[in-house]
């Protein structure tokens, strides 16, 4: 019950932020979203281990700190999703960027926020938890070998 209206505290706000130039309003976004743009804003972990493995992507946890400390991904910056308006010179702007958290309502949160500020991004439609099956075994192990050094 308490989602939808954050969900719509967050829509109010972030469409009351005055933009750059190369910002895009919450009004613009929404007013040019159809099902491209709903297929465009996901990702599943398999894409996002390819977009990371060819140094494509940055994939942001944007969890509690407490939660990051507990456990986390080791190719994952962490900026929680308070954290987010102060933080965006720490986010690569020229990769696509992949918010992420266990499940995906703080990732959406975050997706359409980095959106409205002009960043290409998606959101791991499968979640960290999701994210840590597909790694399971050998594939672990293949994905850390992969990455650019």
């Amino acid at each position: 019950m308490k989602q939808p209206f954050l969900i719509m505290m967050l829509f109010a706000l972030l469409n009351s932020i005055p933009v750059h130039a190369a910002d895009q309003s919450l009004s613009g976004y929404l007013s040019d979203y159809d099902y491209a743009a709903r297929k465009a804003m996901k990702t599943d972990s398999e894409a996002l281990v390819k977009m990371l493995a060819e140094g494509r992507a940055q994939l942001i946890d944007i969890r509690f700190k407490e939660e990051y400390e507990a456990w986390h991904m080791g190719v994952a910056k962490s900026i929680p999703l308070p954290e987010l308006p102060q933080r965006l010179n720490e986010i690569d702007k020229s990769k696509v960027i992949v918010t992420a958290c266990p499940h995906k309502d703080r990732a959406i949160i975050a997706m359409i926020y980095l959106k409205t500020k002009g960043y290409e991004v998606k959101y791991l439609q499968d979640g960290l938890t999701g994210l840590a099956e597909y790694l399971r075994g050998d594939r672990a192990r293949d994905f850390i070998q992969s990455l650019p050094r």
